[in-house]
């Protein structure tokens, strides 16, 4: 190599280094629904090691002057096992409904991130949104529908539950999440999603379950890193409702000193987006789905959406379920009687590693069900068997006959991990009565669209082939 060549190439490192060092952002800003849930607000994120630095994050519409964002929360995250961070929270109000506006973010005075975003709709407004679950495993077609889902530009994603694999962790969610989700640019490797459009998500048995924070001191970064609703319940039984966990004194107070008031009250709460009412809530093994206090607080969330023209609700574990996997665990049946009342019409779940969907359905639990008992000394709770009563309606075909009777259920938890059970796609004997579709022989994704009394899913593979679609016409 000659002198001008070695001096070419030790040029290049050093610039290379500079650029580097010139981001200040350990996760560049991505947005999220906030922790008030307002219908004319977002909430900005962003991570850095920085603690010194003056942040400050301005917005912009229809071209007007730059106004300052004047809100702001920060949560320090000091935990063992990872260098030391802070997730600085950025309360954009006052937004117009379905606006396209723009934002910074300044560092010390100098602008350091800029990018475009879409206000939350209005309820006269038509919008769109992706349901996708069980996402963070590093596959490549994970990478492929978050592509996809940035083509189809939808207003926001809805994640039932299992956000990264295997543990929960903030080392996970920087490999397998963030450059997928919030990456720099749209390709077969992922897409710039979460810096213009807010993610909403339900904690799944991977968010929560590994909960020995003396194992795993990173992790439950689920309470880290999403601002989502705290207006859910909080009852007296804790243990039967909330996640627990097991940590010495040092490891437990680092945790609650990182998730703040996340922790446990936002593995349940509701959020109304355009005209429809979201409930949003735990459906893991250690929730007992028998509590009262429990189900009151969904029974009178129901009743106060009375004025929402759509009902959806998004959990992890589905109730009804053909996959030979995760068959068992059917805790979530017991709340079929509420949501026929509360006039759900859509239920999304993932945890089952592929695309179902029922027919319109009322069920009928038989008493509260039968408790399953797992685990080394068959003590941790591994769900509940509920039988009952299912009625279909099978004149509902979405195409011809679009008014269903009951709720649907969907499982849409083929966004990334390994598929269960592709062997039953085509084996329709080895369905429940109560499946209409099931295709487990690829990824994929839910596209939905909402415009008035309208819906329609379209079930997409990752090369964008619809495997499914459906319309309902209130």
């Amino acid at each position: 190599m000659t002198k001008n060549c070695s001096l070419i190439v030790v040029l290049l490192s050093c610039f290379a280094l500079v650029s580097k060092a010139q981001n200040p952002f350990l996760v560049n800003p991505y947005l999220q629904i906030g922790y008030e849930g307002k219908t004319n607000a977002l909430t900005l994120l962003w991570h850095t090691r920085d603690t010194t630095a003056l942040w400050e994050v301005e917005t912009s519409n229809k071209g007007n002057n730059w106004t300052k964002v004047t809100r702001y929360n920060q949560q320090k995250v000091n935990v063992k096992g990872v260098p030391a961070f802070v997730v600085y929270h950025a309360i954009l109000e006052n937004l117009g409904a379905g606006e396209n506006f723009k934002y910074r973010v300044t560092e010390n005075g100098k602008t350091v991130f800029t990018a475009n975003a879409i206000a939350p709709k209005s309820k006269q407004q038509p919008y769109s949104f992706i349901a996708i679950g069980d996402i963070g495993a590093e596959k490549q077609d994970q990478k492929k529908l978050a592509f996809l889902a940035n083509q189809l530009a939808p207003d926001f994603v809805a994640v039932p539950g299992d956000i990264v694999y295997d543990n929960g962790l903030i080392s996970e969610y920087a490999k397998k999440f963030w450059p997928i989700y919030n990456a720099e640019k749209a390709d077969s490797n992922g897409a710039p999603l979460m810096r213009k459009i807010p993610f909403m998500a339900a904690v799944g048995n991977h968010d929560a379950d590994n909960n020995d924070l003396d194992r795993y001191p990173e992790g439950l970064a689920y309470y880290y890193f999403w601002a989502q609703p705290l207006n859910g319940p909080m009852v007296a039984d804790f243990a039967n409702a909330y996640p627990t966990f097991k940590a010495n004194e040092t490891n437990r107070n680092a945790f609650m000193t990182a998730a703040g008031k996340a922790y446990p009250r936002m593995n349940n709460f509701s959020y109304d987006y355009g005209n429809a009412h979201w409930l949003v809530i735990d459906a893991d093994n250690y929730v007992d789905w028998t509590n009262k206090e429990l189900l009151d607080w969904v029974k009178q969330d129901l009743q106060n959406a009375s004025g929402a023209t759509w009902r959806f609700v998004l959990y992890h574990h589905p109730g009804f379920n053909s996959s030979r996997a995760h068959f068992e665990q059917q805790q979530m049946r017991l709340l079929s009687p509420l949501f026929e009342a509360g006039k759900v019409d859509v239920v999304f779940n993932g945890h089952v590693h592929n695309y179902q969907r029922s027919y319109p359905m009322t069920f009928v639990p038989d008493q509260k069900g039968t408790l399953l008992m797992g685990g080394k000394e068959n003590k941790s709770q591994r769900g509940r068997v509920v039988n009952g009563k299912w009625t279909l309606d099978k004149n509902f075909d979405g195409v011809t006959h679009k008014k269903p009777n009951g709720v649907i259920y969907i499982v849409t938890g083929a966004g990334g991990a390994d598929l269960y059970n592709p062997e039953q796609t085509n084996d329709t004997d080895s369905w429940q009565k109560f499946t209409y579709k099931f295709f487990s022989t690829a990824h994929s994704l839910s596209y939905v669209k909402v415009n008035g009394n309208q819906f329609t899913l379209q079930q997409m593979t990752p090369e964008g082939k619809i495997v499914d679609s459906f319309d309902i016409v209130k």
